[in-house]
């Protein structure tokens, strides 16, 4: 949903006039951004949406009336649902976001720098295809005080670690608290492979599979993995029907 010059249309929806009215103020002074829409409430936010197509909707959560939690799901089941982004001084909301499928999550007090990566995320969310769409699927990671909404297609590869798991994308490892079982099961069908008890990596990262010798292992460009014996077979049989 780019529009002409590259432009993108957004929403701001938050309850609290100053920062509502500073958030506004921030993308309109960014270059990519169009037509800034500012609602007071999740209810007036769908007002807008009828009239106007956005590409991004960047949400406070606490707001009377419809959470913002309950608008993201709302949009999602628009025909045209923008990249939801949370606006918010609750730190405590990331994994919600994570199942309404968020691009990111700011904490305030704004900084203007951040806002500009969230607006990145925004338009590259835009800029997908329909095909490339699934992998925008996002996952809360916390990195220092922060909380950063990582996409799952970024993943290349990933550790179990207990009931955590780490994934492992180009720049670096992230710590969450989901099992490697529920990813294997939640990832299967975008191409996530298990190919070890703890490990599962994506199919298109995969450049070499070895499996003579006392220890089968997969290769990846960064890094090589253990292959267990018992999943060799299947793990070949996928690899070959992908072209890996």
């Amino acid at each position: 949903m780019v529009g002409e010059g590259g432009l993108v249309d957004v929403l701001v929806a938050d309850d609290e006039p100053p920062a509502l009215a500073e958030l506004v103020a921030f993308l309109r002074r960014d270059a990519r951004i169009g037509e800034v829409h500012a609602a007071a409430n999740g209810a007036e936010a769908l007002r807008i949406i009828e009239l106007h197509r956005v590409a991004g909707a960047f949400l406070d959560i606490h707001m009377p009336g419809l959470s913002g939690f309950a608008l993201a799901r709302a949009l999602a089941a628009t025909d045209t649902p923008p990249a939801v982004v949370f606006v918010t001084a609750d730190d405590a909301g990331a994994l919600q976001a994570f199942d309404v499928q968020a691009v990111d999550y700011v904490l305030k007090p704004v900084r203007a720098e951040r806002l500009s990566r969230a607006v990145d995320r925004v338009m590259d969310a835009a800029s997908r295809t329909p095909a490339a769409a699934d992998a925008g699927e996002t996952i809360p990671v916390t990195v220092g005080q922060t909380v950063r909404l990582i996409r799952r297609g970024d993943v290349r590869w990933v550790h179990a670690q207990g009931d955590y798991s780490r994934l492992w994308t180009a720049g670096g490892g992230h710590l969450v608290r989901t099992p490697i079982s529920e990813l294997e099961e939640r990832w299967s069908d975008a191409g996530f492979v298990r190919v070890h008890r703890s490990y599962l990596v994506h199919r298109d990262a995969v450049v070499e599979l070895r499996l003579g010798g006392s220890a089968p292992t997969v290769v990846l460009a960064e890094i090589e993995l253990p292959v267990s014996r018992r999943l060799a077979a299947s793990v070949r049989e996928i690899l070959a029907r992908s072209g890996g």
